[in-house]
């Protein structure tokens, strides 16, 4: 019998989530990666009435989880997202609950996102997680982001990886290519002739 598979959605952050935001930020994972969280935390409150960011909180099946944000990487510049198209959207994200990480729910929600952020006109995506954050990165590549190029960030060493649409269609999700478009290992046995 087949697990179901969990239901993510999104809605935006409210200064109702402030406290929930404050908690996540102090996760060990979320420090590691995202630095002082009170400073952060100023930011995101900050961020809250800016209409140029949009701040959302990531569900799985009800329950709040994770934070995503995204904008266009031509509101904030950047000197590595310059190059990239008008219309591109940046996005940053972490879980707050530190048993969810390592489960598969960031690559799971990050696709959703990605594809949504396309859907309505995005014609990419970027995402750069810090050189050392493997996790994040694979978790990025099984979500259908790729490696661009390692570029030098006011947070210092990181990844620049992308999300094209029509590329992650063609990649799919990697464990599909190992076992088949549906999760079932291909057979290659000889049939028996008559």
């Amino acid at each position: 019998m087949k697990a179901d598979r969990p239901t993510y959605s999104f809605r935006p952050a409210t200064a109702k989530d402030l406290p929930r935001l404050r908690c996540w930020l102090n996760a060990p994972e979320v420090r590691h990666w995202w630095g002082d969280p009170s400073e952060q935390f100023k930011l995101l409150r900050g961020d809250l009435n800016e209409p140029l960011m949009t701040m959302r909180i990531v569900s799985v099946s009800g329950r709040p989880f994770a934070y995503a944000q995204d904008y266009d990487v031509h509101s904030w510049p950047q000197p590595h997202l310059s190059h990239l198209p008008k219309g591109s959207r940046a996005i940053d994200s972490f879980i707050g609950w530190p048993s969810m990480v390592g489960r598969g729910h960031g690559q799971a929600y990050l696709r959703l996102l990605a594809e949504r952020l396309c859907a309505e006109g995005a014609p990419l995506l970027a995402i750069d997680p810090a050189e050392g954050n493997l996790r994040a990165q694979r978790a990025y590549e099984k979500a259908g982001f790729r490696v661009e190029a390692r570029v030098v960030t006011e947070a210092g060493p990181s990844v620049l990886m992308r999300f094209e649409p029509r590329r992650a269609a063609c990649f799919g999700r990697r464990s599909d290519r190992r076992t088949g478009a549906r999760g079932v290992k291909p057979s290659y046995k000889r049939r028996a002739s008559d």
